[in-house]
């Protein structure tokens, strides 16, 4: 099979038209065909698939600036894009998808810039300082996969502080004060990079790997019906709010794997209603945890035992079972 990898470029900053393209990329996914996709959003708040709009984004002060809230099909936490910042997408088939050679790709074209840099805790690039310049999330269907995350060259940090409300659970796991303490910028290391210079220090480093050079395509040859229709479900307010409604009870706790938040209602010994928040990996399986604890009973080892069958890690069922329990 001859292997024929591609580079798409998106010149639209709109995030809705952005993951619009992504998921189309998915569903076209082809063997021998991985993909690389750049893309820019301007002023947007990106939160993962599972979290709480509300509460990881002040959405009045993004809105009123001209920023958007957008929310993405993987899991993971809530992100800040501005054009200082640079979005990196590898798609492939299921069976072609190899996490660890795509985050190298990501690493290689950054030392090629003369940046040291490595991977560090579930899913960060840091600088020899420790310093966050990269955050990554993943998703899997069942005939393709997706990589992606965002690159800092020069984003407004001042802005990511006023956006993200990031929870103190978080920021004590991490150990620092704030998140703009947390991150850096590759300008703030080496002034001459930009994000074009970045641009083709990923392309080159992706036509390495792949061992072979890239053949560049357009989003033009996407359907643009289906891109359309992807767009109007991403921009949607049942897709940007879903879960959020006022329940009786909510906690939250911090553990290896991610943040969790659950809001409840239970009557007569059983769980009426459940919505579960997190920026856990595992997006599907956690999505799907709110409706197989409904009905069950208020007790740990029922609640572990639904959750354990609908696919989560035994160590994340246990947690979240806990905590809806505590």
């Amino acid at each position: 099979m001859t292997l024929v990898p591609r580079c798409m470029e998106s010149h639209s900053t709109d995030p809705y038209a952005n993951l619009a393209i992504e998921a189309c990329l998915m569903r076209s996914a082809k063997e021998g065909e991985p993909i690389l996709y750049l893309w820019q959003n301007a002023r947007t708040v990106v939160i993962g698939r599972n979290q709480c709009a509300s509460a990881e984004c002040d959405v009045a002060r993004l809105e009123s600036d001209g920023g958007h809230l957008a929310r993405r099909r993987s899991g993971g936490g809530a992100v800040y894009h501005d054009l200082g910042n640079l979005n990196f997408t590898f798609v492939t088939t299921a069976g072609e998808y190899d996490q660890t050679g795509q985050t190298d790709i990501i690493l290689g074209a950054v030392r090629s810039l003369g940046i040291d840099a490595r991977l560090t805790g579930r899913n960060d690039l840091v600088t020899a300082d420790g310093r966050k310049f990269s955050g990554h999330a993943y998703q899997h269907t069942g005939t393709a996969s997706c990589h992606h995350g965002t690159i800092m060259v020069s984003v407004d940090v001042d802005a990511l502080g006023r956006y993200l409300t990031v929870s103190p659970l978080k920021l004590e796991a991490k150990g620092v004060r704030s998140v703009r303490s947390r991150v850096t910028n590759l300008q703030a290391l080496a002034p001459d990079i930009t994000v074009e210079r970045l641009k083709d220090a990923l392309r080159a480093s992706f036509a390495k790997a792949q061992g072979t050079p890239l053949r560049d395509v357009g989003p033009e040859e996407l359907d643009p019906v289906e891109v359309e229709r992807e767009r109007e479900r991403f921009a949607s307010h049942a897709w940007l709010y879903k879960g959020e409604r006022r329940l009786a009870e909510s906690r939250q706790a911090r553990f290896g794997w991610g943040s969790v938040r659950v809001n409840l209602t239970r009557e007569g010994g059983l769980i009426r209603d459940l919505v579960v928040f997190s920026d856990g990996l595992d997006a599907e399986h956690i999505e799907a945890a709110s409706g197989l604890v409904v009905g069950s009973a208020y007790s740990v080892e029922q609640i572990r035992e639904r959750l354990r069958s609908g696919g989560l890690a035994d160590d994340v069922a246990t947690d979240i079972a806990r905590l809806i329990t505590s």
